[in-house]
């Protein structure tokens, strides 16, 4: 995913512009029963649309996150209209009863309750604060439930109805990061994965895309279907054999084109529904960008190819890329990929882009951050593993190249003095150059450190056990340490744990040896960033240059000043740390 540039803005009817956000709604969750009045228990609820609420904002409370419940399936039903920003959902909520007293805490705001019901049963319930609350406590802990809730309106975010950059009608969603609670209710938190059936009514001329499979050619709709209806609908059913977060469950809708881009991961595609085994890998377009497309993804079944064979089995059904209207330049929805719509029409969105989106299929959304927190395991992921596209495909210059660009972007940022894995109240400022950059580039480092072999060796087995699942921080440390065969504590203390980055202060002497050219060159490397960072522990190499021509050497850094001598054949004209930009590290001097 790439970082949005500005907030979206949407008006109220008075025509006030608001920044829309997301509530911290119930953090720990599933607990005691609200004090807020709740509707008695022999009738439906009803609740008017609510007023719009902050967007973004972290959970609170400790502990799991809507403790007592596990979602293992939403079922959800959406009425579109090419006429009419608004729609009518239904969805039923399908999971296990973990606790006791169990209030179900979903996360949902914006739009009018029509009814809610347990086991078919009208529920006690509240509604306010972004939480749609749902009483459980007479089901039995273990016991499976379904919980029914259906629902109208204009969503104030999340699922944006209405004109595309060409001004025909369209629906498309964009979730990042807990923004699902404004179209669909669910337990809006990466750490709770379920499946996903999607039915949606959607105009005829419309090509509607989800997560996913198809599970069958799309039918007209009945005259029963939710509405509104303007005029000839079809009914499309999309539907999932893996759990996926709640922040990739995505529709789309418009006139597009699409076309296959090829198949992929054949033999390597275990949820694929098709015949031969493999994944479809196909773009969807408006009419007038289809040209933009066809280029921007040409490589995007080679990409899925390379992934597969480096990391693991592709985990989805197919792999969709998606021109949509989502504020991000690419939003990594399981099997179904959503573009920036102004990219692919002005042909600015590059390969580096679908890299990246791709390579998320595996990291980010098979293998999610446990929490919020830990997001470089996601967007450091496919900031490192998209380069590694173009160091297979065009070569180790290229992707050094991109590398760099990395460093650069990561140690002119405001983000140095705060360690990759941090706590912020507001979740986009997850989407930063640590998140990113710099946790692509700890990886690069760790690579080094380990060797190729073992590096990607563990990143398979952490790959492989974890997929579908979460992870944390820790998680990928033990695997990687097992990997290595000994200890990489210190190396995600300093580098993920802690801030900042290495600066240095290098100077060499020559130690003749008495006898011929041959001696030793004493080295002095002064590391001298700031105080509160720290002095960082790392291998690395040294360049001695000398006529136009280096030997390389070997050195281990640590603490304030590393002092060393290494053997040469003659004097070198100068010495290079570092040459081959294995290491983090801003300004280098050499005296």
């Amino acid at each position: 995913m790439r970082k949005p540039t500005t907030p979206w803005l949407r008006s109220t009817p008075s025509g006030t512009a608001i920044l829309l956000a997301l509530s911290a709604c119930g953090g720990a969750g599933g607990g005691p029963a609200p004090t807020a009045p709740v509707n008695a228990p022999d009738t439906p609820v009803s609740y008017p649309e609510p007023a719009p609420i902050e967007r973004g904002l972290a959970p609170t409370g400790i502990g799991p996150y809507a403790q007592g419940v596990d979602v293992r399936r939403y079922d959800v039903e959406l009425g579109l209209s090419d006429r009419s920003a608004s729609f009518a959902g239904r969805s039923v909520i399908r999971l296990q009863v973990t606790g006791a007293d169990v209030w179900l805490p979903l996360d949902f705001t914006g739009l009018a309750v029509d009814g809610v019901w347990v086991e078919g049963v009208p529920a006690r319930t509240t509604y306010e604060n972004g939480v749609l609350g749902v009483d459980l406590a007479h089901i039995g802990g273990g016991s499976n439930v379904s919980v029914r809730v259906d629902y109208h309106g204009t969503p104030d975010d999340g699922l944006f109805i209405g004109p595309n950059i060409h001004g025909a009608p369209s629906a498309f969603v964009d979730n990042w990061p807990n923004r699902t609670r404004f179209w669909m209710p669910t337990v809006d938190h990466p750490s709770d994965k379920a499946l996903v059936r999607f039915t949606i009514h959607a105009p005829e001329d419309w090509h509607v895309i989800a997560n996913g499979y198809m599970t069958a050619q799309p039918r007209p709709a009945s005259r029963e279907a939710l509405g509104p209806a303007s005029g000839p609908r079809q009914t499309w059913v999309w539907d999932t054999v893996e759990p996926i977060p709640t922040y990739t469950m995505v529709v789309g809708a418009a006139r597009m084109d699409h076309a296959s881009v090829g198949r992929a991961a054949c033999g390597k595609a275990p949820a694929s529904q098709d015949d031969d085994g493999c994944v479809a890998v196909s773009w969807m377009a408006f009419p007038q960008d289809t040209a933009q497309a066809r280029r921007i993804f040409a490589r995007a079944a080679d990409m899925v190819d390379y992934y597969a064979d480096l990391i693991g089995p592709f985990p989805y059904e197919k792999l969709a890329n998606v021109q949509s209207a989502t504020q991000f330049g690419g939003m990594e929805n399981s099997s179904a990929i959503f573009y920036t719509g102004q990219g692919i029409s002005a042909g600015t969105l590059g390969e580096g882009t679908v890299a990246h989106e791709i390579a998320h299929q595996w990291f980010g959304d098979s293998v999610t951050e446990g929490l919020w927190s830990h997001i470089w395991l996601s967007e450091g992921f496919a900031t490192y593993f998209g380069a590694l596209f173009f160091e297979h495909a065009e070569g180790v210059e290229d992707f050094r190249e991109r590398l760099e660009l990395a460093r650069q972007a990561y140690i002119t940022s405001d983000d140095v003095d705060r360690p990759v894995v941090a706590d912020y109240d507001q979740l986009f400022d997850l989407l930063n150059r640590n998140s990113y950059q710099k946790g692509g580039l700890v990886l690069h480092m760790l690579r080094g450190v380990m060797g190729d072999d073992a590096f990607f060796e563990g990143i398979r087995r952490y790959y492989g056990r974890y997929a579908h699942g979460n992870a944390l921080t820790g998680d990928l440390q033990a695997v990687m340490t097992a990997a290595h065969g000994s200890d990489l504590d210190w190396f995600f203390d300093q580098w993920i744990r802690k801030p900042g980055h290495p600066t240095f202060e290098v100077s060499h002497r020559w130690l003749p040896s008495g006898s011929g050219s041959a001696g030793q060159v004493e080295l002095t490397i002064r590391q001298t960033q700031r105080a509160a960072w720290p002095r960082f522990r790392m291998p690395a190499t040294v360049a001695l240059v000398t006529r136009g021509a280096d030997v390389r050497r070997d050195i281990e850094l640590s603490g304030a000043v590393t002092t060393v001598r290494v053997d040469a054949d003659r004097e070198p004209e100068r010495v290079v740390l570092d040459p081959d930009g294995w290491i983090l590290k801003g300004d280098v001097t050499y005296r």
